[in-house]
């Protein structure tokens, strides 16, 4: 599927590791995408695609 990349964002986490009883950092990373002008196209081709799948399937 097509999309566009608009926002890429990382940091870091604080939690707490319940086993050993301490602090820890975990990375995070958060990828905002958007609709191409023709992601609806695309979307409806895929589920056309799904449906003949699902059919030759139950064959």
């Amino acid at each position: 599927m097509d999309s566009v990349e608009k926002k890429t964002m990382t940091s870091t986490l604080d939690m707490n590791d319940e086993k050993r009883g301490r602090r820890i950092q975990k990375a995070k990373i958060e990828i905002l995408l958007g609709k191409t002008d023709k992601f609806d196209e695309f979307m409806a081709t895929a589920e056309e695609d799904r449906e003949l799948a699902n059919g030759e399937e139950q064959n």
